[in-house]
């Protein structure tokens, strides 16, 4: 009976992990796909990253609750390499890693450098996402 019960919870535990979607769809910097969301006037999110960087990990928290709080919304982030995408990171103007820079098309909307308060950004998510709507 105990045998049972475990296969029926980690059944459901398996159809409700994957119904609960995500809003933030995460993909390796290309400049292909870079291009391509700014001609569709999309609104994205540049991610500079490090693996190795503490800040880092938090932003992804808080852009991982992002997704979870708002599974209706699709909000495409390009991850970009601090320490492999250095072009990129010159591009971007990005002082170091743990830098965000929110895009509708080819309009930058916001630029910050080690946020990590939820509430800040989700107000300029949902500000862009917002006004995308219309």
């Amino acid at each position: 009976m105990k045998s049972f019960f475990y296969i029926v919870m980690s059944v459901v535990i398996i159809v409700l992990s994957s119904t609960a979607q995500s809003a933030v769809i995460k993909e390796h910097f290309t400049e292909a796909r870079y291009n391509e969301l700014r001609e569709s006037g999309a609104v994205f999110l540049v991610d500079v990253y490090a693996t190795w960087c503490p800040v880092c990990a938090k932003q992804q928290d808080v852009l991982a609750t992002y997704g979870k709080n708002n599974p209706e919304l699709n909000l495409a982030v390009l991850v970009v390499d601090y320490d492999t995408d250095k072009e990129w990171v010159r591009h971007f103007r990005a002082p170091r890693q743990s830098t965000l820079l929110l895009y509708a098309g080819e309009e930058q909307l916001w630029f910050s450098v080690a946020e990590t308060n939820y509430d800040v950004i989700a107000n300029q998510l949902n500000k862009a996402l917002q006004a995308d709507k219309r």
